[in-house]
């Protein structure tokens, strides 16, 4: 990212694909997807040396503000940027010692939909907004979720001028808890039920957002983790937990990191590549086990969806795959800059029974995964010292952890208003011209 004297470089974000020219920030951010239907990705990562100490100092908004202002040079956002970060990151994301020396958690999940997401799709929603024209024709963010995304999006855009939020989830593959936080926005949100998994519905989703004859007729926008404006924002929180951690020990952390389609591993993987002190990263997936072959060596090769516990990760084809592709085209390189272990059900279900006393924390199924990588590394003697991302609140999986521990889940506040609201929301078959026909009646 280099620029003559004097002046500021704008960054340039290409497709994974490569058949489309380079665009701003602000282009990629409003397209979501490619026009050749790959993802965005920034054209050079900034690198730089950190100043660790006062990004340890820093709030979470502030580190925000740092790691991203490169990525924003030139951009219509940039004066916005910290009012953005601001906005975004009001919520916590804390660093928590578990019982055993050198294990700890990196709850993200005190956000208003406790999950997460919301930390991005509250920076993506902010963004969008400041973009969009006066006048410009109401768009619709059109968004696949496998459990949680799709209520993080529908918060965040919720009675926003502007925009409508169509969310498409698997019907009868996430948590009532969950249904129920899909489901009970109304005014510019529609929850639709689909009849197929979360492949089928990310399947939907990126052929609305490839069809450029369509998005003339119905203005759209992305919110998965396919948008850059997902990616981004997810890079901060790695940042702050790194910096504080080296701050104080003097060396890096490692992130044990619950996946499905891969976002918030890829943000970890950009915030190490940007010179922050992430160190080792290893991915935790449930019986989705297509990136834990991949990573011991077998081809890439996505697979029909299995349904398991940990459903927001119940992925067969991860989409930002694609970007660590991009990034690492060399098999051998890319396999080893992570590791990756899948967890079944039944180590799951064992995992929750016994962390309140193994760890001293109650995690949802997601994070369970996350913890069973931990254990697994302390049982090979692996001393390095590790944080395992704690994706959502256990209390949205009542049903699965509370006969599991034995006791009841507190709800958070915000996610107990939630389902004192009414829900609804329409079925939807597997079919491109079925979506057509209900984002050209949201519209």
């Amino acid at each position: 990212m280099s620029a003559a004297p004097g002046t500021a470089a704008v960054p340039l974000f290409v497709s994974t694909r490569g058949n489309t020219p380079a665009v701003t920030i602000d282009t990629a951010l409003v397209a979501g997807l490619a026009p050749d239907g790959g993802l965005y990705v920034p054209a050079q990562l900034p690198q730089r040396q950190w100043d660790i100490d006062a990004l340890a100092t820093a709030s979470l908004a502030e580190v925000g503000a740092q790691v991203l202002t490169p990525f924003f040079a030139g951009s219509r956002l940039q004066d916005a940027l910290g009012a953005i970060c601001a906005h975004a990151y009001q919520p916590p994301a804390p660093l928590r010692p578990l019982r055993d020396e050198g294990d700890h958690l990196l709850e993200l999940f005190h956000g208003p939909t406790a999950a997460f997401k919301d930390f991005a799709a509250r920076f993506l929603a902010e963004a969008l907004s400041r973009l969009r024209a006066p006048g410009a024709p109401p768009t619709t963010i059109v968004v696949a979720t496998s459990g949680d995304t799709g209520a993080a999006v529908a918060s965040a855009f919720h009675r926003r001028p502007g925009f409508s939020v169509a969310i498409l989830y698997p019907d009868g593959r996430v948590s009532p808890r969950q249904a129920h936080g899909l489901e009970c926005w109304g005014d510019n949100v529609q929850a639709f039920r689909v009849a197929g998994t979360f492949d089928d519905c990310q399947r939907l989703a990126k052929q609305a957002l490839a069809d450029d004859a369509f998005r003339r007729e119905v203005p759209l926008g992305s919110a998965n983790s396919i948008s850059l404006g997902r990616l981004l924002p997810q890079v901060a929180y790695y940042a702050q937990a790194a910096c504080r951690f080296a701050s104080t020990h003097g060396q890096p952390l490692n992130f044990i990191i619950p996946t499905g389609n891969l976002g918030n591993a890829a943000a970890a993987h950009v915030a190490r590549l940007m010179g922050l002190p992430v160190g080792a990263i290893h991915l935790a997936t449930n019986a989705n086990d297509v990136l834990a072959r991949y990573f011991h060596g077998e081809a890439y090769a996505p697979q029909p969806t299995r349904a398991t516990l940990a459903n927001a990760m119940d992925v067969g084809a991860p989409s930002n795959f694609e970007r660590l592709h991009h990034w690492h085209p060399d098999d051998a390189d890319l396999r080893a800059r992570f590791a990756a272990t899948s967890v079944d059900d039944a180590t799951i279900r064992e995992v929750i029974r016994h962390a309140p006393e193994r760890h001293g924390v109650v995690p949802c199924p997601h994070t369970a995964t996350g913890l069973h990588v931990l254990e697994r590394l302390r049982a090979a003697g692996d001393t390095r010292p590790w944080a395992v991302v704690a994706t959502a609140h256990p209390a949205k999986f009542e049903g699965i952890v509370e006969p599991l521990v034995g006791h009841a889940v507190e709800l958070p506040p915000a996610l107990a208003e939630s389902l004192a609201h009414p829900a609804s929301a329409l079925e939807l078959a597997v079919d491109y011209n079925a979506l057509q026909s209900a984002l050209r009646a949201m519209h």
